[in-house]
């Protein structure tokens, strides 16, 4: 497994396109790699979206939980359902 480094600041991206976004980048990692998400607010919408959309395949750790930033690591533990 490798590990990736990738950082997503969503903060500037138009909030109806970060989502997609995000998925679009979750998508594109192999097993074992992650990325973390930089948030003005608590994506806890997205993690409600992920548990739908991508159930038993990512892992949702937060790294930094507000006021004002939030960061989350969000890993692909399986390569499918």
């Amino acid at each position: 497994m490798s590990e990736s480094t990738t950082t997503l600041d969503v903060r500037e991206i138009p909030p109806r396109e970060r989502h997609p976004k995000i998925f679009q980048t979750f998508d594109a990692l192999k097993e074992g790699e992650f990325f973390t998400l930089v948030n003005d607010h608590d994506p806890k919408p997205l993690f409600y979206q992920f548990s739908h959309e991508r159930g038993g395949l990512f892992g949702w750790e937060y790294l930094e939980e507000g006021p004002e930033v939030w960061r989350v690591k969000i890993s692909r533990v399986a390569a499918s359902a």
